[in-house]
């Protein structure tokens, strides 16, 4: 028996020690907010945090989780009350078809933790998931974004074209 917390709540499984957390988040715990996007920990859609680093939630067998801290995307925060890193991701519209969000969020909710103004250098460092839209200008601005609402722990008007309009 592999027990583990998940968003502050006790888990303990049964299951094989070889089943990615993945399959535990999303069959076991009907938390579908993780996503599968490749199952080789190349593209960053099942990202979750574990005692405060990202990690590739397919790649992680449930054996190795014995007494961890896992957060999922529906961890983070009650949706009427979004993180920065949350409400920069709306003010910054960086969404397109939404697939690779929820783990693109997590791998920058770790990044800011232990970076929280980080440079454009340590983004790319530290976050490697993969968007098939092609959005990362709006991700990067939105990760500036958030940095700056932690820092101020003010809300962040909404972004603006060149000709002031939203």
């Amino acid at each position: 028996m592999t027990k583990f917390a998940v968003n502050g709540k006790d888990f303990e499984t049964n299951d094989p020690g070889d089943m990615p957390l993945l399959w535990a988040l999303r069959d076991r715990l009907k938390m579908h907010g993780t996503k599968y996007g490749c199952g080789i920990g190349a593209c960053g859609a099942c990202t979750v945090i574990i005692d405060g680093q990202a990690v590739r939630s397919c790649q992680v067998p449930i054996a190795n989780l014995e007494g961890k801290s896992i957060t999922t995307i529906e961890g983070l925060a009650p949706a009427e009350t979004p993180t920065a890193v949350q409400a920069a991701w709306v003010a910054e519209q960086v969404p397109q078809c939404g697939y690779c969000q929820s783990g693109m969020i997590m791998a920058v909710t770790a990044l800011l933790a232990r970076s929280p103004n980080p440079t454009d250098t340590e983004i790319d460092e530290a976050i490697t998931n993969i968007c098939r839209c092609g959005t990362y200008p709006r991700i990067r601005l939105a990760i500036h974004r958030a940095a700056g609402m932690s820092a101020s722990a003010a809300p962040v008007a909404p972004a603006t074209t060149e000709a002031g309009h939203e």
